[in-house]
């Protein structure tokens, strides 16, 4: 077959084939011209829009619902907005190492399409068929049990939907661009910004077109829209089956992270190899999937991995016996302990995230939405400002920031991974503070009874969605580039666990600080927004996440990125950083 040729560089045209261990789908080595790069991302970054307008108009508008229809109270549909935007984030886990390991990219994508696409026939026949609505009744005081049980069986479907399809496609569209190609290699730092474009342009049709539709239309008629634009979405999907460059699953990628640590523990008592090129490595021409990746000095015990005990000819019994890892192998283990901290601090950015759907939407509700006498906005439809703040500043860092950057710096990405994330932590740190300060105008205001315009609300939901420019496209870019290359659904998926693991620290918070306020006064969450304290709880999270900048910063400063071994060897640079845009010998 073509790919036993992989290793031979000294016959193969790289201009005309990608030799990046994909597969066009027929399962031959791709052709350049004819896969991948835009001709294919554009296909995935449509469908992207498609599915993101859906999961957006059925998230802005749940907390509305479940207060306004299923009649919980503020902290009750808060905690249940929390917990489902926290399963949704957090299934992309499962979803991302199904990819990897077994089903491939194309596949998941296609299957958890499917499934999202059955949620949503569910969710419509919830609120369209006499039998599941809420009741009967136009003005509903309590909704049927029946009703209940359906809509949440529906919405958790889409969550499962969602863990596959979100890692999948998002690692898939990346992958329709060469890292060892160098022009495809600065398409790719732009394809991260156009998706966000495209998630974004998805984002506010649903924050507007179809919660008008809800508000003033049905949510019946909603959901027959999303239902449909899915539908396009999958066929779309397969229309570009022919361009795509395809990932062959080889396994799970966590069977040789196991072994490292097995070998590690096995030779403890070895002593550290005193030259780094005595350590095992298979060659280049052998290594069948992925790249290799360069020697690092940090936790160098697990260096003993890759200590050859015996001659050569020992070295595939040890191999089987799982005593003898790669150099490779030692460092794909290092690169996700390394990234392990970097995960947890920023979490308190996405517990800022979290208050967007939750707390913000609500504010707005109880604002003045008037913009007529005959148009009112609805509440869920302020979101659209996140959306814009994003837009604009991914467009504007695409085509002025970035390009000044690279000329400035020397950089090819302009800034690195970790300095994009941590200006977007900034942001969010200032949209905390003008929320509380909005916060207690309104409260003041209501004091009054008088009401402030929702457009009050704007420059919160502008400043979050420039953090969101910064920091979730960096992190998307940090997680997808630093996981190993066997596991880059899992890595997009380590992205969307940082939300959804958010999204349950905010409702722990939530409930230890009901708790301790209630117990030493007045809880700072009431039966309603006015008799409540959000502006308290927003300073709470200003303080938390300027804490964890500085935290953040430390460790940002002392990362080690991903050192990986070129293909051709260039002016005698044999490995370059990915993420830290700077090359080392």
């Amino acid at each position: 077959m073509e790919e036993g040729n992989r290793g031979e560089l000294g016959g193969i045209d790289e201009e005309k084939w990608v030799y990046d261990s994909s597969v066009d789908h027929k399962g031959r080595i791709p052709l350049r011209a004819n896969t991948g790069v835009w001709k294919a991302s554009l296909f995935i970054i449509a469908i992207e829009f498609s599915e993101r307008l859906s999961y957006f108009g059925i998230a802005t508008s749940l907390i509305l619902y479940l207060t306004k229809v299923i009649h919980q109270d503020l902290k009750t549909a808060a905690r249940s907005v929390n917990y489902w935007s926290g399963i949704t984030t957090l299934m992309p886990l499962f979803g991302g190492f199904i990819a990897d390991a077994y089903l491939g990219r194309f596949s998941t994508v296609l299957v958890s399409s499917i499934i999202y696409f059955l949620g949503l026939i569910i969710l419509t026949m919830s609120r369209v068929i006499p039998s599941l609505r809420p009741c009967n009744m136009h003005m509903c005081h309590k909704p049927t049990k029946i009703h209940e049980v359906v809509f949440f069986l529906a919405i958790y479907m889409i969550s499962i939907g969602t863990g596959g399809h979100k890692p999948s496609l998002e690692s898939f569209g990346a992958d329709q661009f060469d890292d060892d190609h160098s022009e495809e290699r600065k398409k790719k730092m732009s394809y991260f910004n156009w998706w966000n474009f495209g998630l974004c342009s998805g984002l506010l049709v649903g924050v507007t077109l179809i919660v008008y539709v809800q508000e003033h239309v049905g949510w019946g008629a909603a959901d027959i829209i999303l239902a449909s634009v899915m539908t396009f979405s999958i066929v779309v999907f397969c229309v570009g089956r022919p361009f795509y460059r395809y990932r062959v699953p080889i396994g799970s990628p966590l069977t040789p992270m196991v072994k490292v640590f097995l070998a590690a523990i096995a030779k403890r008592n070895l002593p550290y190899a005193s030259n780094p090129a005595d350590l095992y490595e298979v060659k280049k021409s052998e290594k069948n999937r992925g790249r290799l990746l360069c020697h690092t000095n940090n936790m160098k015990f697990l260096d003993k991995a890759a200590i050859l005990e015996e001659s050569e000819d020992y070295k595939e019994q040890q191999r089987r016996s799982w005593r003898l890892a790669t150099v490779t192998e030692v460092e794909e283990l290092k690169l996700i302990l390394n990234m392990t901290p970097i995960w947890l601090a920023t979490i308190p950015f996405g517990i800022c995230v979290a208050q967007i759907s939750t707390f913000f939407i609500k504010q707005g509700a109880t604002m003045n939405r008037k913009i007529t006498d005959s148009f009112i906005i609805p509440p869920a439809s302020i979101y659209s400002f996140a959306a814009i703040g994003m837009i604009i500043t991914v467009t504007l860092y695409e085509k002025i920031l970035m390009p000044i950057l690279r000329r400035t710096t020397g950089n090819e990405r302009g800034i690195n991974i970790l300095q994009r994330i941590g200006i977007g932590i900034v942001f969010s740190i200032a949209s905390m503070v003008v929320a509380a300060f909005v916060e207690r105008r309104r409260l003041m205001a209501s004091s009054n009874s008088t009401t402030m315009s929702v457009f009050w609300l704007a420059p919160q939901f502008l400043i979050i969605g420039i953090g969101d420019g910064f920091t979730l496209v960096g992190l998307q870019e940090y997680f997808y580039g630093q996981v190993p290359d066997s596991m880059r659904s899992l890595g997009i998926a380590l992205y969307l666990s940082v939300i959804g693991a958010a999204n349950f620290v905010s409702s722990l918070l939530i409930t230890i600080v009901d708790h301790i306020t209630e117990k030493y006064g007045r809880s700072w969450f009431g039966k309603d927004l006015n008799s409540s304290r959000l502006d308290y709880f927003y300073w709470l999270l200003a303080a938390i996440n300027a804490l964890n900048l500085c935290i953040y910063v430390f460790l940002a400063r002392r990362y080690s990125y991903k050192n990986v071994k070129t293909r051709v060897a260039v002016a005698d640079v044999d490995c370059y950083q990915v993420g830290g845009g700077s090359s080392v010998a």
